[in-house]
């Protein structure tokens, strides 16, 4: 029986009380973040869905500043405005937009070094934004969209913002970076190895395509853990699943692969669908007070293991060897060659 209520506090919300289904040990609502005076957070796609979930969330407690990274200038503005009528202009004058193509690797560290000069440390790093579950398509590097934004793009700026991260982190303040994935990495193509862009870039299916991506967060999750929290014990590194959430990606883009079966999720489910704040449950409970690294954390704060290929660490090698050559490959003629600080861990 509790599995069965742990899989509904996990994936389901509105209707029913998700944080109460959890096992005891595993409970946690947007009312038991700590107070975050004092520090700073990144959030990608923070202007919308779950990620404005996170931004509001982070503002209610007192964080002192909150860079949301996102695409759409009207979308920014639509949420800014939205925080000022519900908390203010204190808490609206907190949040600085800084629009960003993720992938477009190249913009996505000059936004890390933008965010670097605007301050001198950096407690949060939420990386949110994604293409949901969509067709196949090409990033205008020629890698797949889904693994261009979803994995790839969070890994340069998170790559790019590792010094300040660590600077903070040797201040003994606790620094944590949260990947979002999805239980639907599990529908990830059972023979995925991560070896070549060509891999990459055969069309797996829509779910395919998002599954894989999501399964990379997962991986990389877990590298940095290896890797970071090893050499730097205060910065922790985890993914985790928002469950079904009620957002433009479940009730409009699923549309454009499944024109018709998409109404199932859109409309079928929605009754049942996790609110944007219900769906910032996971990840605020990773962001804020998760005191472990290379997790795999569900609703409401429930750990569970994931899939064999999410617990894979020669694939998570491989991923990571093969994220590391592309985006040296790609942008090698105004990156690579000047000296681009990747940092890898």
């Amino acid at each position: 029986m509790q599995a069965v209520r742990t899989a509904i506090a996990e994936n389901l919300g509105k209707i029913v009380p998700g944080h109460e289904l959890a096992p005891k040990d595993s409970q946690f609502s947007l009312r038991s973040v700590p107070d975050l005076s004092g520090k700073v957070a990144v959030v990608t796609g923070g202007s919308e869905g779950m990620g404005y979930g996170c931004t509001h969330t982070l503002l209610a407690h007192n964080i002192s500043k909150l860079f949301i990274i996102s695409q759409s200038s009207d979308i920014a503005s639509d949420a800014i405005s939205a925080i000022k009528s519900d908390m203010g202009d204190t808490a609206a004058n907190k949040v600085e937009w800084m629009q960003c193509d993720l992938s477009d690797w190249e913009q996505a560290g000059k936004t890390a070094f933008k965010i670097a000069e605007k301050t001198d440390r950096f407690d949060i790093l939420i990386n949110n934004a994604a293409r949901g579950i969509m067709t196949a398509q090409l990033a205008k590097n020629g890698v797949d969209l889904h693994m261009a934004i979803n994995h790839i793009g969070h890994v340069v700026l998170t790559s790019h913002l590792l010094p300040l991260l660590k600077e903070t982190a040797k201040k003994g303040d606790r620094v944590r970076i949260v990947n979002l994935a999805s239980n639907v990495h599990q529908s990830a193509p059972k023979g995925t190895k991560f070896e070549s862009v060509e891999e990459l870039n055969m069309d797996s299916g829509p779910m395919g395509q998002y599954a894989r991506s999501k399964l990379a967060s997962i991986l990389y999750s877990k590298y940095l853990a290896r890797h970071l929290t090893s050499q730097h014990p205060n910065i922790l590194a985890n993914a985790t699943h928002p469950g079904f959430v009620e957002t433009r990606q479940s009730t409009e883009h699923i549309h454009e692969p499944y024109p018709l079966g998409g109404y199932a999720m859109s409309v079928g489910l929605a009754p049942f669908k996790k609110t944007q704040f219900e769906g910032a449950v996971s990840t605020m409970f990773a962001a804020t007070v998760v005191d472990k690294s290379g997790l795999y954390i569900c609703p409401p704060a429930i750990v569970e293991k994931g899939s064999d290929l999410a617990n894979d660490d020669a694939l998570g090698e491989r991923l990571m060897d093969l994220t590391w050559n592309i985006v040296k490959e790609k942008t090698k003629s105004t990156s690579a060659d000047k000296g681009c600080p990747f940092k890898e861990y």
